[in-house]
């Protein structure tokens, strides 16, 4: 894990989908979740959100709270 990606995951935006235009820092757990048992997409994307589900399941969100005043 790098501090580059952790701050991707504070600009980058869900593509598709119900949360559309969410930043990927910003889906809920249960979502992640939900993309983790269904699988992840393929590329930078899916790397993203496996990143953002490691985060959220290991209660580790708090990561990037002194990339948000950026």
């Amino acid at each position: 894990m790098n501090s580059e990606a952790l701050a991707l995951l504070l600009v980058r935006e869900m593509p598709y989908g119900k949360y559309q235009g969410r930043k990927l820092a910003d889906l809920p757990g249960h979502y992640l979740g939900w993309m983790a048992r269904a699988g992840f997409p393929k590329g930078e994307l899916g790397a993203l959100l496996a990143l953002m589900y490691e985060l959220d399941h290991n209660n580790l969100r708090g990561l990037l709270d002194p990339l948000r005043g950026r």
